[in-house]
């Protein structure tokens, strides 16, 4: 097993020239730039002590930048030079530049062109890596299909089984394909050989689905699907586990909200904002159970504040550019943690905080990112009692009493 001797760093290699699709590692994938599902993985595995993003490009370097704070202590970027980063530079000699910068004991590469890695598969790899000493260890997909060759007279012929006894799919045990997702090797391997792998190889069979790598537009539609039904899969698993009664901290956005998101003015051309009243007695009841209540909104607006101030809203952060941010520092001043935190929003800019806190809602007319990505979907609107409708969900405890009503 890993020992405290032992330095692991990831290395992911993202150039900026993609052909098929321009600037494809960063292209929203699902919501999110491509290269951030990989990321995602390398930052969570218990193994890896560093995650390095090797890119040539500038825009690349400033999304990396832009990735969950959280994980920046882990998280680098490290530049590729020019010669390694033309069409005709293979992954090899990106590695070997890489290792030459950057000492470890074990490294592991990971391809951004794999968003269905998870954590997990990183985790359990390394434990059959380490407990079997291999030198190497690589990903691989098993593939149930008939594999033909083709002969020198235009005929074909059978590679992997006798067509006298075809197998029902059920019973073929299939072969290995490399998935070209991950690669584990010691870091003395790869410099004596210059290989990805080399010497004792060992291998991690992951999903099926994890076959596909995206290198043309119609992977992306495939991939993108797949991400999308493992997200609602992980919500009706994280929704089947609310406790409200654990809520201590409930924030909600404004604007699509609390408010329709419409833009009114009057004559004199003073912005005006329409809130719910039975919003505000939702809220009202939350703070007479002792729930913190708070207002994060990226607009600085007197009539969010002159608002928050008549329901008696304790935190009210105005022209929050970085919710998470703000959110860290609510958590540290109530010492609560982020499990205890219900959170509803309506947009992208919500995204990021409505995956960490405890329980995430969203109003009806949210974008479709965000509704698949929550707990919960009112029935209401934004701006129509969808907040009211949050509250008495956790007042209830289950939210028996509105779904039955509805």
């Amino acid at each position: 097993m890993k020992t405290k001797k032992n330095r692991v760093v990831a290395f992911i290699p993202v150039r900026g020239g993609s052909k098929s699709i321009p600037l494809k590692n960063i292209k929203k994938m699902y919501g999110r730039p491509l290269v951030y599902w990989a990321i995602d993985a390398a930052v969570e595995c218990e193994y890896i002590d560093e995650v390095y993003v090797s890119t040539d490009s500038i825009e690349i370097e400033k999304s990396i930048n832009c990735y969950d704070k959280e994980h920046h202590n882990k998280l680098k970027c490290i530049k590729r030079s020019p010669k390694n980063a033309t069409d005709t530079a293979t992954t090899e000699s990106v590695l070997m530049e890489f290792i030459d910068k950057v000492k470890s004991t074990e490294v592991v590469l990971i391809q951004a062109t794999s968003p269905l890695i998870q954590a997990k598969d990183l985790d359990a790899a390394f434990r059959k890596f380490y407990s079997n000493n291999y030198d190497s260890l690589l990903s691989l997909v098993r593939q149930k299909r008939f594999i033909w060759t083709e002969n020198d007279n235009e005929t074909v012929q059978p590679v992997n089984y006798n067509v006298a006894f075809r197998s029902r799919r059920q019973d073929f045990e299939g072969f290995l394909v490399e998935n070209g997702a991950f690669y584990i090797s010691k870091y003395d391997a790869v410099i004596k050989s210059e290989l990805r792998i080399s010497g004792k190889i060992g291998h991690y069979e992951m999903q099926e689905e994890s076959y596909i790598e995206i290198d043309e537009p119609g992977d992306w539609i495939i991939v993108e699907e797949i991400l999308k039904k493992r997200e609602r899969e992980k919500q009706a698993s994280k929704k089947s586990m609310i406790t409200p009664e654990k809520v201590k901290l409930f924030a909600t956005d404004c604007d699509g909200v609390l408010t329709d998101a419409g833009m009114y003015y009057s004559e004199n051309g003073d912005m005006l904002k329409k809130f719910n009243t039975k919003d505000g007695m939702g809220l009202s009841m939350l703070k007479e159970n002792n729930i913190i209540l708070a207002i994060l909104t990226g607009e600085n607006s007197a009539i969010v504040k002159k608002r928050a101030e008549k329901l008696g809203i304790e935190e009210v952060i105005l022209g929050c550019k970085d919710k998470v941010a703000a959110m860290d520092k609510l958590i540290s001043k109530y010492n609560i943690n982020y499990e205890n935190v219900a959170f509803i929003g309506d947009d992208v800019n919500d995204l990021e905080l409505l995956k960490k806190v405890g329980y995430s809602f969203s109003v009806a007319d949210a974008i479709q990112i965000v509704k698949d990505s929550v707990d919960y979907v009112t029935f209401r609107k934004g701006g129509e009692g969808a907040v009211r409708e949050v509250a008495d969900l956790i007042l209830s405890k289950i939210g028996r009493e509105y779904n039955e009503s509805n």
